[in-house]
């Protein structure tokens, strides 16, 4: 079906690996991490030994057959995201809740086809780009009484199709990677410039569903400010939006759909607003002495409205465990860009109000193509990160991460209690110490983005659950203290509980009829965005709208 086969089991393509030279440094950190000289190694599950139940639906109508799968390396591809709580269910083998047809369109119109069909014969519809998911938003592990699942995987829609150059705008199909992306607009001298990590293997349609955040730490940082209209694809037929700079009328509805993460439909193309290649560039690394004056100086920057394209913040640990700094102190990576004018005197502008607060440059790089050492080396660790999760896995390392945003003003509380928690639930739940780090991916005048990462060494036969012990006592730690459960992660349906919090349960019961009138059999990604409990509720009872305020 496809000539480049992904990994069904850990992050890349199949001819893709981390080689023994790249893994050396970073076994060498594991090894230091945890005391230990060896790590007893699992093997990788194969076709052959992983556990997975017979498809649940067998008819396969005539129409569908060219497009449709139903062997064990398409349903294993889709049974799982890419977070370390799904790479340790796949390193066990549990490949049960696999879904039971994977669905190739190469059609808008065999979209709407495959989603009649599931409608017809009440299975489940989960909307496949990339894969990439670290929330379980493309896990078929969905409780209703479906007849099975459906997951319709988006690789063939993946062609820029027109290009407005006085507009600056591009018209393209939602199953389009990221490599690809840029590759067709640069035939067109354009970029969009939006790289999440998961930019390989992640898709267009993914990042609008998602509401991905991209390059950019300050400005324009999610893919919203990107999208000038969407067409999407729903049970109830087709909804596009005016394709427009801007509108003033009323709640807009391409905000809706940015973020239901499929729940409403499916994301076949969208208009989005194009950027003109870089020229210009300019980057510099600064140290300080002390964490929270380095954050003090990125607030300033960020009030100041330097919007610089990358401010990041590590600190101190997380400098050392990537290799990048190893001073013992909290680096500050910053850089700018532009398609039109010099920005020198941008670059100068930050590093001189960053000494006011005690930082200091170790590398400015005039050529960014010849990346200073600091950072280009926490950038190629944070690049090549997902490619290292199955070696880790294997090693019974928990590698897990987490983010959050929070206003300036409570962003220390948050800090030290998040730290101190998930420290203490590393020991408590794994019975040794474990690391935890924090660094800046975005910054907002009135807040930062941070972002957790902690390793720890948990019980080889259950790493997923304490992981997930882990990661629920941090959520409760930024729930607490006034952080959002996601900055960029998404909800999918590992975050749904403190979603579910977080959200005002009136908006909860709006999105509940929203996705009503748009699926009322409530088959698209079930439990995403409108829990479980919801959509059965109306299931039980279709004629009884009343239901629907059950969130």
């Amino acid at each position: 079906m496809v000539e480049r086969r992904r990994k069904f089991y850990a992050w890349g393509f199949e001819d893709q690996a981390a080689t023994a030279e790249e893994m050396a440094p970073v076994l060498d950190t594991w090894h230091r991490i945890f005391g230990t000289d060896r790590f007893e190694v699992m093997p990788a599950p194969t076709l052959e030994t992983i556990d997975m139940r017979p498809p649940r639906i067998t008819a396969i109508p005539a129409a569908f057959r060219e497009i449709c799968r139903q062997d064990r390396y398409e349903r294993a591809l889709h049974a799982y995201g890419r977070s370390f709580l799904d790479s340790a269910r796949m390193f066990r083998g549990d490949f049960t809740r696999a879904p039971d047809v994977v669905a190739y369109p190469r059609t808008e119109a065999e979209v709407q086809a495959l989603i009649d069909w599931a409608s017809d014969i009440d299975a489940a519809v989960i909307p496949f780009g990339g894969g990439s998911s670290v929330v379980g938003g493309v896990n078929p592990e969905i409780d209703g009484n479906y007849s099975g699942v459906i997951t319709i995987d988006m690789w063939y829609m993946n062609r820029v199709l027109e290009v407005d150059q006085v507009s600056r705008s591009a018209r393209v199909q939602a199953g389009i990677y990221g490599p690809d992306l840029e590759k067709q607009l640069k035939e067109h001298s354009l970029t969009l410039r939006h790289f999440p990590q998961s930019f390989e293997l992640s898709t267009l349609g993914g990042w609008i569903a998602t509401r991905a955040a991209g390059h950019f730490a300050s400005n324009a940082t999610y893919i919203d400010d990107y999208v000038e209209g969407i067409r999407m694809v729903t049970p109830e037929g087709v909804t596009e939006s005016r394709r427009l700079p801007a509108s003033g009328a009323g709640p807009s509805p391409d905000r809706y759909v940015m973020g239901t993460e499929g729940s409403a439909g499916i994301i076949t193309e969208a208009w989005i607003r194009v950027l003109n290649r870089p020229r210009h560039k300019v980057g510099a690394t600064l140290v300080f002495d002390d964490y929270y004056r380095a954050a003090e100086a990125v607030r300033a920057i960020s009030q100041a409205g330097l919007q610089p394209d990358n401010c990041r913040l590590i600190d101190a640990l997380e400098a050392r465990l990537t290799k990048s700094y190893d001073g013992d102190k909290p680096i500050l990576v910053l850089g700018y860009e532009s398609a039109h004018y010099p920005v020198d005197h941008l670059l100068k502008l930050t590093v001189e109000l960053c000494a006011e607060y005690g930082g200091a440059p170790v590398e400015r790089s005039e050529r960014p193509e010849e990346r200073s050492a600091v950072a280009g080396q926490w950038r190629n660790a944070f690049i090549r990160g997902p490619y290292y999760r199955e070696h880790m896995t294997a090693r019974g390392i928990c590698r897990e991460t987490f983010e959050t945003a929070v206003p300036w003003s409570g962003f220390a509380e948050l800090h030290d209690s998040v730290i101190r928690t998930v420290d203490e639930a590393i020991r408590r739940v794994t019975g040794r110490p474990g690391t935890v780090t924090c660094r800046f991916t975005h910054i907002y005048p009135n807040g930062p983005a941070p972002y957790f990462t902690f390793h720890c060494l948990p019980e080889r036969a259950r790493m997923d659950a304490q992981c997930m012990e882990i990661k629920s006592a941090a959520y409760d730690a930024v729930m607490k203290a006034g952080g959002t459960i996601t900055h960029h992660h998404a909800v999918g349906r590992l975050h749904m509980p403190w979603y579910v919090e977080q959200r005002p349960k009136l908006i909860g019961n709006a999105f509940a009829a929203a996705k009503r009138a748009l699926d009322p059999a409530g088959i698209m990604n079930p439990g995403v965005i409108v829990t479980e409990e919801a959509i059965a509720a109306w299931r039980r009872a279709p004629a009884n709208h009343e239901a629907v305020a059950a969130s």
